[in-house]
């Protein structure tokens, strides 16, 4: 744990963004790795990829209302010296995210061939984007764990852990697209779902890797099961700051869904470029939404 009840607050404040910063750049780093590798497959694979991506905001907005509503609390607890609050939330986002991983699995089986139907330029570019987002639906699950423990380490004043892995897990990314996507070194190329399954894998080792962390060297916060049953009144603590958050990832995806459809017409290579063009406008805006993302915790 970190004490920024003390000190420079712009010192507190450079400290956390700096490592956010670099952490998003590299989760950025994951469509754009996906995207490179699908580039050699064709328009259709790309606009596949790039508007199955989009359907990943409503899994982001829900992170964001898990998160913003995690940090904050344990922040403030952390601040006022309460290590059992912050505990009992920690634990608490913990069984949200469960319960967000299995409505994240089922809604997204039932979603995501009337999604894809609906957005997708042609026959090609709605099978692309039906096969990356079938496997990339674990790894999106998956990310619920991954922004609880986060988020409880930022709100403690701890931002290079996930950093790190985050890096790590977008190395492994890298190192596993060309051999599930091309099939380099194996011979057995699985096309747009190797993207899926390459960036699933990488989440996966990023859980574990964060798990590791919090069972062998975090003190302030920990695991503990006798705390994971559901605790409505902290649930809603957690959702009455998080919700507003939220409620900006899910427009974004209504305001990208909109602009798919309306260029739907113009073909899958449209598509592919709007595609690759959001992501770069994504990575663009990171330094603002570091720096938004530390502020929390040290107003907390």
């Amino acid at each position: 744990m970190h004490d920024m009840t003390k000190g420079p607050i712009t010192q507190h404040l450079i400290k956390m963004a700096v490592p956010i910063a670099v952490g998003m750049l590299f989760q950025t780093l994951y469509f754009l790795i996906d995207l490179y590798f699908v580039s050699r497959i064709g328009d259709a694979a790309i606009a596949g990829v790039g508007a199955a991506g989009n359907l990943t905001f409503v899994v982001m907005a829900l992170t964001q209302v898990l998160g913003v509503g995690t940090v904050t609390l344990i922040a403030q607890a952390v601040g006022r010296k309460d290590p059992v609050d912050a505990n009992l939330v920690f634990n608490q986002s913990l069984a949200i995210a469960t319960l967000c991983a299995i409505v994240t699995m089922v809604g997204g089986w039932l979603a995501i061939p009337p999604y894809m139907h609906t957005l997708g330029a042609d026959a090609a570019t709605q099978a692309a984007g039906i096969d990356y987002l079938m496997w990339y639906l674990p790894g999106l699950a998956l990310q619920f764990a991954s922004v609880a423990m986060g988020s409880a380490l930022r709100g403690t004043g701890i931002a290079k852990p996930t950093m790190f892995v985050q890096m790590a897990t977008v190395v492994l990314n890298a190192v596993l697209a060309p051999v599930l996507i091309a099939g380099v070194g194996s011979g057995h190329p699985l096309g747009v779902a190797g993207a899926g399954l390459a960036t699933t894998i990488s989440i996966g080792c990023g859980v574990l890797l964060l798990g590791l962390y919090f069972a062998r060297l975090e003190k302030f916060v920990a695991f503990d099961a006798k705390l994971w049953a559901p605790r409505l009144d902290t649930w809603a603590r957690i959702l009455r700051i998080g919700l507003p958050a939220g409620g900006e990832f899910a427009l974004m995806f209504v305001y990208l869904a909109v602009i798919y459809t309306v260029i739907r017409d113009f073909g899958a290579t449209a598509q592919a470029g709007f595609g690759i063009g959001s992501r770069i406008m994504q990575a663009i805006f990171l330094p603002a939404m570091a720096l938004a993302f530390a502020t929390s915790p040290v107003a907390g």
